[in-house]
């Protein structure tokens, strides 16, 4: 597949980019999407939540009641879940959501992620370029001249350039990343992915083609 070079005005520069089938044209697997998604979005939990049970509150442990005669159901301790104040049963405890993916299962799904961006005619690629500096507003006038202004965005870069981050960092709807960082979260968020050249051929590298 084929795919022309845009420069920072958003004009073609007569290049072209071929894209590997291998990484844009597969056999997409749904089921693969799903458990990388899930994978992706349990390991951000903090899994720091935690409520007190009847072990972790003050309260006396005398039997707050004669078991037998009251009329009433016999009851042990003030700590007791069924009381105001009492603590709570089978709450939550900090606990780690995460688990395991096999890195195939992985691989196959950011493929299949990439090849339905690319039959949306979503996937385009960018000159290399820089910034002197961190400029916000070279930056949303990038935005402009692609046409993305109101379009959740995804540069994707061959390396780290914090002129680039922090140029994005108060836009909302761009993000940046790296290609050896590239997650099937991201890249279906985006409703366009736009790749600098370089980063095409280190595609293939990440992916072990």
């Amino acid at each position: 597949m084929e795919i022309s070079v845009l420069n920072l005005a958003g004009q073609e520069t007569g290049r072209k980019v071929e894209l590997n089938d291998a990484i844009f044209a597969i056999e997409p697997n749904d089921h693969s999407i799903y458990l990388d998604v899930k994978q992706f979005l349990a390991n951000q939990r903090q899994g720091t939540h935690k409520s007190k049970e009847r072990a972790d509150i003050s309260g006396s442990t005398r039997k707050i009641k004669k078991q037998k005669g009251t009329g009433t159901a016999r009851a042990g301790s003030i700590k007791s879940p069924v009381f105001r104040g009492g603590g709570r049963a089978f709450g939550p405890r900090p606990r780690n959501y995460g688990f395991k993916l096999n890195k195939k299962v992985k691989v196959l799904a950011r493929k299949s992620a990439l090849t339905y961006k690319a039959s949306e005619g979503a996937i385009k690629v960018l000159e290399d370029f820089t910034f002197e500096s961190p400029k916000t507003k070279e930056m949303v006038s990038l935005q402009k001249n692609l046409n993305i202004n109101d379009k959740k965005s995804l540069i994707v870069l061959s390396d780290a350039n914090k002129n680039i981050y922090l140029s994005t960092r108060n836009l909302q709807n761009v993000d940046v990343i790296v290609v050896s960082d590239l997650n099937t979260y991201d890249v279906l968020r985006a409703k366009n992915i736009f790749f600098v050249e370089s980063s095409v051929n280190k595609l293939e590298e990440v992916f072990n083609i």
